[in-house]
């Protein structure tokens, strides 16, 4: 192959006329006895030059097969500066796994702490609840029996009968009696009496009359109608009254074990009662109201007495109080005489309590 192209190139030189006439100016003439000497040299520059051409031939193969590995090692090199950039990328992405797994370590630690012992309460629970059902068992079959029934009811007659006894002595404290004979001005023009839930035809006669706590009257008529001319004294008298009524409900709401829809503030002839329920009712349309708003809402305080208060607020305060004695009554089964009878529906409440009924219910 390379013969053929020296050949053409030989040939290309032959048919070049410029090449030719250039040829023949520089035409060295040699004389016959250095013929030889001249073939010789040309024959060993010939093959000299041949073996530059190897040597070139295989320079330029080395250098080619050098250049192919330089671009196959810079390839190789950029791919493993792409690799080295993919691993640093994951190795910051591994260094948050760990981190992440370390803090969800820590979380799974302390909720397994918090596991283990709300485990150790609920067997503790467990155990206490499994105890408290024998002993629920056991009192079921007690109760199921004859003996187990009658011991229940002279259990409850026991507590009726303290009950009655504790409140007894809150009568005597504060003694609520009928004063025969005109009043003016009196909470009550008479003392109707009251019955059972349910029995509504069962009522005694009107008793006329005035009723005192303590010998004190519960005026009203300053709490509706409050002038530079009410009696101050008469005023005074009925915040007293009212103070201990307040502590008479106070006690029996604490013998007989009710809580009271409306607490109060013992302070004597200064007490108050407390409302929890809103300033404002909620209407159809507020479908915002729920429990939480309910909770967040603040108790307001109503003042027992008139002096230096709203005559509205204290009103209130004597409806709020009543409220209370109704809730009692009816927790013993008595209907309240109505919104404005305090010391009527106080007695009541004694004398429904003292009765022998009290305990056989």
């Amino acid at each position: 192959m390379e013969n053929r192209e020296q050949q053409d190139r030989d040939k290309a030189l032959i048919t070049d006329p410029k090449q030719i006439n250039a040829a023949q100016e520089h035409v060295k003439v040699i004389e016959w006895e250095d013929f030889e000497h001249e073939l010789a040299r040309l024959c060993s520059l010939t093959s000299a030059l041949k073996e530059a051409n190897k040597k070139k031939q295989s320079l330029q193969e080395k250098l080619q097969s050098f250049v192919q590995v330089k671009t196959e090692s810079l390839n190789q090199l950029n791919e493993l500066e792409e690799i080295r950039d993919r691993l640093e990328a994951k190795k910051v992405v591994m260094e948050s796994m760990s981190t992440r797994c370390n803090v969800a370590t820590e979380d799974a630690k302390k909720q397994e702490e918090m596991l283990s012992t709300e485990v150790r309460s609920l067997l503790v629970a467990g155990t206490s609840l499994s105890v408290a059902r024998k002993r629920l068992q056991v009192s079921n079959r007690l109760l199921t029996e004859e003996r187990g029934y009658i011991k229940l009811k002279n259990v409850q007659r026991k507590l009726r009968a303290r009950q009655q006894y504790m409140i007894s002595q809150v009568s005597f404290l504060y003694p609520v009696k009928i004063l025969v004979g005109p009043a003016q001005e009196q909470e009550l023009e008479s003392y109707p009496g009251s019955s059972r839930l349910g029995n509504t035809s069962a009522s005694k006669p009107i008793n006329q009359g005035s009723l005192t706590i303590l010998g004190l009257h519960l005026t009203m008529l300053p709490f509706t109608k409050m002038s530079f001319f009410t009696d101050k004294k008469e005023v005074q008298r009925s915040a007293t009254a009212l103070g201990y009524v307040a502590h008479a409900v106070s006690l029996i709401a604490s013998y007989l074990q009710v809580p009271l829809r409306y607490p109060l503030h013992l302070g004597g002839s200064r007490s108050y009662i407390n409302d929890h329920a809103p300033s404002i009712e909620p209407t159809s349309s507020d479908l915002s109201w729920n429990a939480a708003l309910s909770a967040n809402v603040k108790s307001a305080e109503f003042p027992l007495f008139l002096e230096g208060q709203d005559t509205t607020r204290a009103a209130y305060a004597v409806f709020l109080l009543n409220k209370d004695l109704e809730q009692l009554l009816n927790f013993i089964g008595v209907k309240s005489l109505g919104p404005r009878h305090v010391l009527a529906n106080l007695k009541e409440l004694m004398r429904t309590v003292l009765s022998s009924e009290f305990i056989d219910t």
